[in-house]
């Protein structure tokens, strides 16, 4: 079941696990036999568009079963510095490319192409026997999470919560989803408080969460959508009143601000190779149904042909990067390809 694929500790696959297939090396050239592909393709990256990576390499290999796919979990920044160093083919992303990742690639000659395949509602949870904290504002999210924070206890946040210390729970410095909250909530990237539990595997801050009564903490929703016996969503207020992610409030951008599009991104050295073109092909094909089926929100069958597009057109370079504030996904890939 994808639910128990989703549930394996992620820290088995830190080291590169295998997903698919058992055949090819390294970057060798592909070779077509009986119409079959072979050879390698190497992705790493973000944890949590590791749950939607799997589920296609392993549908992958029903088709191209001498293709070896490979999926690290070095978090969002961790996949950057092996991607913008030519050492993969593919980074897993959960957020866009930042400037001295560029930078990077661009000194050693990487060109990429950027691939939105899906939303996901960075989710903000609590223990289920919480029955206090059920709704937060972004005002108090930053209280809490701030650098210099002087939050100790949840009665630091609101008087009427319990006296009793608060445990805070979250992905480490080299995620991607770490570098979105922290901007969305403290009005920059990589600002946070130091004294909180960090792991780049998700599945380790579930069982943080949900097994601590005065934990808070904040992951992908599709660890949410597997565990929900284990968690409660605190709905959060971002000024329209209190909003907790769903597949409707993640899609339609009333689950502020903490929505976003999560991304693949390809080497365009890696792309002339076969079975790499195809592994991203069917990727493109097929991230809206598996999006939905591990938890996270298709994007509009549109912005799948307009991604086809950029694809087949090898059009390079990051127009998320530096995204004009109000631009829709629809809209910058449409002005991009």
């Amino acid at each position: 079941m994808r639910t128990q694929r989703i549930s394996r500790t992620l820290t088995a696959f830190m080291g590169m696990a295998l997903v698919a297939g058992c055949t090819g090396g390294g970057s060798e050239t592909s070779v077509a036999k009986g119409g079959q592909l072979e050879g390698t393709v190497k992705v790493d990256g973000s944890s949590t568009v590791f749950p939607i990576t799997e589920a296609v390499a392993e549908e992958f290999r029903a088709v191209q079963p001498r293709v070896r796919v490979t999926v690290g979990i070095s978090g969002t920044g961790g996949g950057f510095k092996k991607f913008c160093a030519g050492e993969m083919d593919i980074n897993d992303a959960s957020r866009p490319i930042k400037d001295s990742e560029l930078e990077k690639a661009t000194a050693n000659g990487i060109d990429f192409i950027e691939l939105p395949v899906a939303y996901d509602g960075l989710s903000v949870l609590v223990n289920p026997k919480n029955d206090w904290a059920g709704t937060m504002t972004v005002a108090e999210l930053k209280k809490i999470w701030q650098p210099g924070s002087a939050v100790k206890k949840w009665s630091d946040v609101r008087p009427d919560w319990p006296d009793r210390e608060i445990h805070l729970y979250g992905p480490g410095t080299d995620s991607g989803t770490f570098d979105y909250f922290t901007e969305a909530i403290n009005g920059k990237s990589q600002a946070c408080r130091a004294d909180f539990t960090a792991s780049e595997d998700d599945n380790v801050l579930v069982q943080g969460v949900a097994g601590d009564l005065d934990a808070l903490g904040f992951f992908g929703f599709a660890y949410y959508a597997e565990n929900k016996d284990k968690l409660k969503l605190v709905a959060v207020d971002g000024g329209a009143g209190p909003i907790a992610p769903s597949e409707v409030t993640i899609n339609n951008g009333t689950y502020a601000p903490l929505s976003r599009p999560i991304f693949i991104y390809v080497g365009l050295e890696a792309a002339k190779r076969p079975e790499v073109e195809a592994f991203v092909s069917f990727y493109i094909e097929h991230a809206g149904a598996l999006a939905k089926d591990v938890g996270y929100v298709a994007l509009p069958a549109q912005a799948y042909e307009l991604a086809r597009t950029r694809l087949q057109k090898r059009v390079t370079g990051s127009v998320f990067a530096h995204a004009e504030p109000g631009k829709g996904l629809l809209q910058l890939l449409e002005t991009s390809n």
